[in-house]
């Protein structure tokens, strides 16, 4: 079957650390599964693993940590990217010391099958395409995370997301309007800011330049080093900034002061349980949203994909359709 892997990275490009190889068909063990992935959404995490921000022990390693398919029963299944024990973690997946995701020591979703413990099916539902089940296990999850495991906010609170474009960035604007928030997007990219507000729903989008109408309950910050002070800038006395990446960097200035003195929680975030998933998954069906889709590329034209992702030219997910070569 064919592969995306990762066999050696190159930290200055990423699109050339790219290795589309043919390898042989994963034998599920005991407990697990085997599914015909059908789609599979790139990720940061898989740009970050060709750049070499990974264990080298596990090279070469099929990367994708999203997916969707079909089981060995014929079952329409979405991935939950986790292969982790919620007792180890006190009742939370993302908390076991022990667990891994999907491409991080086990090969990944960016091949014609993957093998994976059967508690991480979760069925697929009708109404969803397969672009999108196959893009909510990673971003999407992690976004549901943040908006209220990480800020516990609740409907009529006002949520400031750092980006508009980006897997993350679309992510929290959509569900944030779903669940009756009041989404604001801070960008420097003037046709992002504009497509967040007509296509996503956010209420108002704003050029970092700009000095919000009134601070906000929570900042979404995906970005870094570029729009760090900004967030502390932009959120209320006693509220929180809840970090999931650093695609900028990862060193700004912490500038305690205005942590400490406006008592501003910082709050970190990553991936979420399985339950979580699920909800995400109902709340789709219930409400229409569903991931905005950038770009979708047969696996063999991955290097298009990727690029695309490094150039900072997406709104939304690029997927790999894992069905065409």
């Amino acid at each position: 079957m064919l592969t995306l892997s990762v066999t050696e990275p190159n930290p200055k490009d990423p699109v050339a650390a790219i290795d589309l190889r043919e390898k042989d068909a994963p034998v599920a063990p005991e407990g697990w599964a085997t599914v015909d992935v059908r789609t599979a959404a790139l990720n940061h995490h898989d740009v970050w693993s060709l750049r070499g921000a990974l264990d080298r022990s596990w090279l070469p390693l099929v990367l994708g940590s999203d997916g969707a398919g079909v089981d060995q029963d014929g079952n329409e299944v979405i991935l939950y990217p986790l292969i982790a024990d919620a007792g180890r973690g006190g009742g939370d997946e993302t908390l076991d010391p022990q667990g891994m995701m999907l491409s991080s020591g086990i090969d990944g979703t960016f091949a014609g099958q993957v093998v994976v413990p059967r508690r991480n099916l979760i069925p697929k539902p009708a109404e969803l395409s397969w672009e999108a089940a196959g893009s909510l296990g990673t971003a999407w999850l992690t976004a549901y995370r943040m908006l209220f495991s990480g800020a516990g906010l609740t409907p009529g609170s006002t949520v400031l997301v750092q980006g508009a474009g980006g897997g993350v960035a679309t992510a929290l604007i959509a569900i944030g309007r779903a669940s009756g928030l009041r989404v604001w997007v801070a960008s420097e990219d003037a046709g992002k800011r504009a497509r967040a507000v007509d296509e996503l729903g956010a209420h108002a989008a704003f050029s970092r330049e700009t000095r919000l109408p009134e601070r906000v309950d929570a900042v979404m910050e995906t970005v870094g080093e570029a729009t760090w002070g900004h967030s502390l800038r932009a959120v209320r006395p006693g509220g929180k900034v809840v970090v999931s990446g650093a695609t900028t960097g990862p060193n700004p200035p912490a500038d305690l002061t205005r942590v400490f003195l406006p008592q501003v929680s910082i709050v970190g975030a990553t991936m979420g349980t399985r339950v979580e998933l699920e909800r995400l998954i109902r709340l789709c069906v219930t409400t229409g949203i569903a991931p905005t889709i950038d770009a979708t590329f047969a696996l063999g034209e991955a290097h298009a994909g990727v690029e695309r992702m490094v150039s900072n030219r997406t709104f939304g997910k690029v997927v790999f359709d894992c069905t065409a070569a």
